[in-house]
């Protein structure tokens, strides 16, 4: 059984998961406005793959015996400067993300639930690929200097990813029934 400070505080990272599809989604509807179409692809498959997160999460308070508590999920903004601008903000999420994580980490550290460290291993390792993949497309997209050609050889490359089969699996399976 989960202790009520851990279900509290897993509670509380299902909604910062679905936090980030909803700003993810919200920053691939403005790279579709400003013609970033494959960036734009990107974002929906972060998005879907947050939404993944979430379940994750969700099941394991379910799999813990645990009360699961959806609270509101913020609006996120919806204007950026430029497609650099959105992954530099994508970046800066990921990492207060990975910040919420450690601290999950940390409390079941603290309180020796040892199945918590275990099942929190995958999210801390899943944050450094997280974070690594749009250092990556930043770098990209400063590389190209806002040149055309640039802009459009990174948009093309964005345009090819696909979600891992886990997470399509995950995301097409019938959802557990509540116990």
């Amino acid at each position: 059984m989960l202790s009520k400070k851990m279900t509290a505080a897993i509670n509380s990272q299902v909604v910062a998961e679905l936090y980030s599809s909803y700003l993810y989604v919200a920053m691939g509807a403005w790279l579709q406005t400003e013609g970033y179409l494959g960036a734009a692809h990107w974002m929906g498959l972060q998005a879907r793959e947050e939404v993944f997160h979430a379940t994750k999460f969700y099941n394991y308070l379910l799999e813990r015996g645990a009360e699961v508590k959806l609270g509101a999920i913020e609006a996120p903004p919806f204007k950026w400067k430029s497609a650099l601008e959105v992954f530099e903000k994508s970046y800066a999420h990921e990492q207060k993300v990975t910040a919420l994580i450690h601290n999950l980490m940390s409390l079941a550290k603290a309180e020796s639930d040892h199945a918590a460290e275990i099942f929190l291993q995958w999210f801390v390792t899943e944050q450094v690929e997280e974070e690594s993949s749009v250092q990556e497309i930043i770098q990209k997209y400063k590389l190209a200097a806002g040149q055309g050609a640039g802009l459009f050889m990174i948009d093309q490359e964005l345009a090819a990813r696909t979600l891992s089969v886990l997470v399509k699996d995950a995301l097409t399976a019938t959802p557990p029934a509540a116990a």
